[in-house]
């Protein structure tokens, strides 16, 4: 299947709709969420690169599968983060996780990256999540608790780039 599979890094309009319906589909995320990813893709339609929100797709023919948005951290000097990676429920577990985040690293280092930051929720149907990140090179840096509420601490993960 990945072998169909291409990249795009340009942003069209018609990729909101796609993204509220990846992102709805994992079944993890609060429709307030949602809102916040698309309020991403409306600030980079609205300013293009001045927003510092960039974008990567997966897609085949007719179809995105799923997609990260990624930025500089205002006020430093090669940190960025990833605000969002999410791949349509039906197709995880089949490698366009993971070349995403391969692209986005590509893409984070061109820019002159070396530190990229996820945060995630820690409650119990993130766990696969929180694999993911690990097995793709990531470590804890830091866990806020009870960020979210109750019992959901925020886990910051981060991974240095290696310069080419």
């Amino acid at each position: 299947m990945c072998s169909a599979i291409t990249l795009r890094h340009e942003l069209f309009p018609s990729d909101r709709e796609a993204i509220g319906r990846i992102i709805r589909s994992s079944n993890l995320f609060y429709e307030y969420e949602v809102g916040v990813a698309l309020e991403l893709v409306d600030e980079r339609l609205a300013k293009g690169p001045a927003s510092g929100y960039h974008f990567i797709f997966a897609e085949e023919p007719g179809r995105v599968l799923g997609y990260t948005c990624y930025g500089p951290i205002a006020c430093t000097k090669w940190s960025f983060d990833l605000f969002w990676i999410a791949v349509l429920q039906e197709l995880r577990g089949k490698g366009i996780g993971r070349m995403l985040l391969a692209e986005t690293e590509k893409a984070v280092r061109t820019m002159e990256g070396k530190r990229i930051y996820i945060e995630t929720s820690s409650r119990h149907d993130y766990r696969l999540t929180q694999d993911f990140y690990r097995t793709c090179g990531y470590a804890i840096e830091s866990v806020l608790k009870e960020f979210y509420g109750p019992a959901d601490d925020k886990m910051i993960f981060v991974k240095e780039l290696p310069f080419p």
